[in-house]
């Protein structure tokens, strides 16, 4: 089970955002990620729990940010509720449905369930639908991207071959254009964030069931 550390930066002037402490490992339903980020004075900014089915699909999402939580899955589409836990009569709980294939945030987390979703071929591209929820307020915002897989590429370690994909994300509204770097179930690089340390090797993506 990777152990890890990812720091978050602003990718325009490289200023320290904070870190993300995360494991995740496959299991009976498929592939679970859990993380805590932190603030750089240490402060506790939101948490991430994501579990994924056999296909990738998001079985289970809990996040917490800014008072706020997030709860979500897979139905005919993606549902979430966005709910305030100091309101456990949910009198500020808000329903949300979207035909969307999964779900996107700012931890790295989400950048591997869609590309274990879309499972690409070196060269293939894709079109994908995802609700996103960022920052401390975690309101939800529907967006589209183009994926690539752009190469793939072995890297020898002490514990045998590393496969490293480079993928090519494409924001379709705005056209912006973004790489990433995936080993397994861990995100080596992407933009405004990188793995800081990692205690044992990335697992193999579980097949598909």
């Amino acid at each position: 089970m990777p152990n890890g550390r990812y720091s978050h930066h602003d990718p325009h002037d490289g200023s320290p955002l904070g870190e993300e402490r995360f494991s995740c490992a496959p299991g009976a339903a498929g592939w679970r990620y859990v993380s805590k980020t932190y603030a750089p004075d240490g402060t506790v900014l939101s948490s991430c729990d994501l579990t994924l089915d056999s296909r990738s699909r998001p079985l289970r999402m809990e996040l917490r940010a800014g008072g706020w939580q997030v709860r979500g899955g897979a139905v005919d589409g993606v549902a979430w509720v966005r709910t305030d836990p100091a309101d456990p009569a949910g009198a500020a709980a808000t329903e949300g449905h979207d035909r969307a294939h999964g779900f996107a945030g700012d931890s790295p987390a989400f950048l591997i369930a869609t590309a274990r979703l879309l499972a690409l071929a070196e060269g293939g591209t894709a079109r994908v639908r995802l609700v996103s929820f960022t920052g401390a307020a975690l309101a939800p915002r529907t967006v589209d991207q183009g994926w690539r897989l752009a190469g793939v590429e072995e890297h020898p370690t002490d514990s045998g071959p590393l496969r490293v994909e480079r993928y090519q994300l494409t924001d379709l509204a705005t056209g912006e254009l973004q790489e990433v770097h995936l080993a397994g179930d861990v995100v080596l690089a992407a933009p405004g964030l990188e793995l800081e340390e990692l205690e044992s090797p990335p697992n193999p993506w579980p097949a598909r069931g």
